[in-house]
């Protein structure tokens, strides 16, 4: 059972080893640092990070991000800084080469915060259909008691001509209407999602925000919509970022 969620965008500048001491983006660590801090105040089993990969399925929770890509100067691989975890033997159904950008994110902020619990990297590919995403979420919902998840994903990348994917009038609509969608608690349109039409966007973060959305669905009270903040909402670089939490009511 989902038992708190956050939503966290994914740029590499999140990454300190990529900007040093240079504060870049301050507002938006903070609200990331802020949502998965509350995220981990529920108390969970299990923290489930969720985002884009070259295909669906899981990954080694003990795996790197390598960031060479985003800087050249850096090594090949810059391994996460982490404590002890409860991670369980690796099995050959992991995937044990680098994460993926949004994984390896979604376990930079989980290591920043502390948390040195159990936790299981979902990758989803960015064909897959909202079908397969929210089937994805009821399995994250029923793989513990408690689990939290931390869905990592940006919003479209066409918000401005300077954009990585220029300017394309149809991504402020979408992403308000993702924004409006989180902010209400509105999980039918965040699982009604055209896939379609984010991909046209670059909008990276659509199949997570669908898995959330099948997790929360499986919920007994999911008639009630939880309880939502949005802590950051903003297209700094022409790439909407949208940090929040979101916490499935009780019934008290």
């Amino acid at each position: 059972m989902i038992v708190a969620a956050a939503l966290c965008p994914c740029p590499p500048l999140l990454a300190a080893e990529l900007t040093g001491q240079a504060d870049i983006l301050p507002e938006l660590r903070a609200a990331c640092a802020t949502a998965v801090a509350r995220m981990l105040a529920a108390g969970p089993d299990v923290v489930a990070v969720v985002g884009l990969a070259e295909t669906t399925g899981t990954w080694d929770p003990a795996g790197e991000l390598s960031l060479a890509s985003y800087a050249p100067a850096l090594r090949a691989a810059v391994p996460r800084t982490t404590g002890p975890r409860t991670t369980g033997p690796r099995t050959t159904s992991l995937r044990t080469t680098g994460l993926p950008l949004a994984l390896g994110i979604g376990a930079l902020l989980l290591d920043n915060a502390g948390y040195a619990g159990s936790r299981i990297l979902r990758g989803i590919d960015a064909a897959e259909p909202a079908a397969g995403c929210l089937a994805l979420g009821r399995e994250v919902a029923a793989s513990a008691s408690r689990v939290a998840l931390l869905a990592v994903g940006d919003g479209s990348a066409r918000r401005s001509a300077s954009a990585p994917g220029y300017l394309d009038e149809r991504a402020a609509p979408f992403d308000e209407a993702v924004e409006r969608a989180v902010r209400d608690g509105d999980l039918a349109v965040l699982a009604s999602l055209d896939p379609a039409l984010a991909t046209d966007l670059l909008a990276a973060g659509r199949p997570a925000w669908q898995v959330l959305a099948g997790a929360l669905l499986t919920s007994p009270l999911a008639a009630d919509r939880p309880h939502t903040e949005i802590l950051y909402s903003d297209a700094p670089l022409g790439v909407t970022y949208l940090v929040a939490t979101v916490v499935p009511r009780t019934g008290g």
